[in-house]
């Protein structure tokens, strides 16, 4: 007989997905299996304990992978769908990958070199995607290398990933991290690394590990592995074929400067039998809620807060207000998106106006995708595919307006030359200050009469 209180049991977050089973757990994290509520679409919920990564200082690493995740949406990377928050937790919605982990696929044993191949050939795509942005992973692996339905690879976990701003003065990443058996020799020598050469070391033993089936430096005790990664002594076995052993020995080197690229690594005869780079496709820019209130069981029962007015000012209270230190106002990316957010003091419906003007005088195609959201959809085929932005107008205030610039699609480089090159320029008139900016308006001489009079 079913249960009458079935209904009230059921674990529901913000109103909008239900939370079931666990799928895996880390030290301070969680992931179980959702549903969103209305299209009943499969999704992985990530729950992170606030009041934990405070105390272990891993606050800035939760951001980083935050903004990562934002940043690299790509067919090969497990995607992320939206960032909710309590006073105690913070939820990642992802996109539910249901194949499982590569290792389990390895863990029986070596794999054909066509799906291999088939395998190596996404990694490399999504990695180099990665690179593009100023991402680097730093903890490749198979068990971060998960499967979906159709058979094709998603990279998962940037928990331990790098952005350029962790460059130190030599222009190198210091940290160590990673999983031991694939950790580049220069990371271990604690000099300073490329972050990117050292995810390519990975690709390499990724790559022996699906063709050989076992790790090329494996040994009974960490030290003496170690000391064969630093000479980048392996031995293949003999079911390996001698195009294969070419493309893993130019990635195994120890030399990271010696050690092929991913440019490189395009044009071996071995890699391109087959392969068919990924288009450059648009997927949803991850969205942001934030509730106050939990339920007294700590579920979340009630819908969330609206955030259609003011959705950008209530993103940034919220969060700062939920505790003290920890502000995720990187959410939004400000620091990587120059002239990507300005304010105005025109109506939403002006601003609306001028930038549907611009994106024609610049041949792009205009698509509204609400009352005040437009995708702007460039004609020209660019380096990731054509370029398509998303432009959103959030009245914070009777006079005050933000304007937030997104990449849906394209390249990051062609991005911010529109932004900087192309959109600054067409908007002066209208706009009061820039992200970044310290002048008062765009015309940089404080002169509010002037700047009022560019939205009529």
């Amino acid at each position: 007989m079913e249960d009458p209180n079935a209904q009230n049991s059921r674990n529901l977050i913000f109103g909008k997905y239900e939370m079931g089973r666990l799928l895996g757990q880390g030290t301070f994290a969680k992931v179980y299996y959702g549903k969103h509520l209305r299209s009943g679409e499969s999704v992985a919920i990530k729950v992170i304990n606030k009041d934990q990564v405070k105390k272990e200082g891993l606050i800035e690493q939760i951001k980083r992978e935050i903004s990562v995740m934002r940043m690299v949406r790509h067919p090969n990377v497990v995607g992320l769908k939206e960032v909710m928050a309590t006073k105690t937790k913070i939820f990642f919605v992802m996109e539910y990958v249901r194949g499982g982990e590569l290792f389990a696929k390895v863990a029986r044993g070596k794999l054909k070199e066509d799906v291999a191949r088939k395998y190596f050939q996404q990694l490399i795509s999504a990695i180099d995607f990665c690179h593009s942005r100023g991402v680097s992973h730093r903890d490749l692996k198979p068990e971060n290398l998960l499967l979906d339905e159709n058979e094709d690879l998603k990279i998962s976990d940037f928990g331990l990933s790098a952005l350029p701003e962790q460059l130190r003065n030599d222009g190198l990443l210091h940290t160590q991290c990673g999983t031991p058996a694939y950790v580049a020799p220069e990371v271990l020598r604690k000099k300073g690394y490329d972050g990117a050469k050292a995810d390519l070391w990975s690709c390499g033993v990724i790559l022996y590990v699906l063709l050989a089936g076992f790790l090329p430096f494996q040994e009974e005790n960490v030290m003496k592995m170690y000391r064969r990664v630093f000479k980048a002594e392996f031995e293949f076995p003999p079911w390996i074929s001698s195009d294969a052993r070419r493309l893993i020995s130019k990635l195994l080197v120890a030399d990271p400067e010696k050690r092929i690229t991913i440019a490189a690594i395009m044009q071996v005869p071995w890699f391109k039998k087959g392969f068919c780079r990924p288009r450059a496709f648009s997927i949803a820019e991850p969205t942001d809620r934030f509730e106050e209130e939990e339920s007294p069981k700590g579920e979340l029962t009630g819908p969330a807060q609206s955030v259609s007015v003011p959705p950008f000012y209530n993103a940034f209270e919220l969060i700062s207000s939920m505790s003290s230190g920890f502000d995720l106002s990187n959410l939004f990316e400000n620091k990587k998106k120059a002239g990507s957010i300005f304010t105005s003091r025109c109506s939403a419906a002006a601003i609306m106006a001028r930038l549907e003007g611009v994106a024609k005088g610049l041949s792009f195609r205009v698509m509204k995708l609400k009352e005040f959201k437009v995708r702007m959809q460039g004609a020209v085929e660019g380096r990731k595919g054509q370029l398509a932005v998303t432009a959103e107008v959030f009245e914070v205030a009777p006079e005050v307006a933000v304007v937030e610039f997104s990449k849906s699609a394209g390249d990051t480089l062609e991005y911010v030359k529109f932004c900087e090159e192309d959109v600054r320029p067409a908007l002066k008139d209208i706009v009061w200050t820039w992200q970044g900016d310290n002048c008062n308006n765009g015309n940089g001489n404080g002169d509010s009469d002037e700047f009022v009079h560019g939205c009529n």
